[in-house]
């Protein structure tokens, strides 16, 4: 366990936010540009996971471990997400055949 705290300590902070401002800008980009609801939940799952980078990132620089459990219920929820998620996408599959999210709008009632 030593070995990986000194390997993480010796990349610096900054790159770890420069990734995750990376990652995090893909996901809004993503969910700003595509129309595809799949792209769409895959784009917030990477601004998640941007977020939980930075997280364990500080969680190991500060020494503190509840940067690592908030990571954990944040997986719990991104989970939670993905299932709630993709059955609607099945079902507005059914209804539309179409996972556009442009096509919603003839679910109205």
């Amino acid at each position: 366990m030593d070995s990986f705290v000194t390997n993480l300590q010796v990349v610096p902070l900054n790159h770890y936010i420069l990734l995750s401002v990376i990652v995090f800008c893909i996901g809004v980009i993503g969910v700003l540009i595509r129309r595809n609801a799949i792209v769409v939940f895959m784009s917030i799952e990477l601004m998640l996971n941007a977020v939980n980078l930075l997280l364990t990132a500080f969680s190991v620089h500060h020494g503190d471990a509840s940067g690592q459990v908030f990571v954990f219920f944040v997986m719990a929820l991104a989970a939670a997400e993905v299932a709630v998620g993709l059955a609607i996408i099945v079902m507005i599959y059914r209804n539309t055949h179409s996972t556009d999210i442009d096509i919603l709008n003839k679910l109205k009632w």
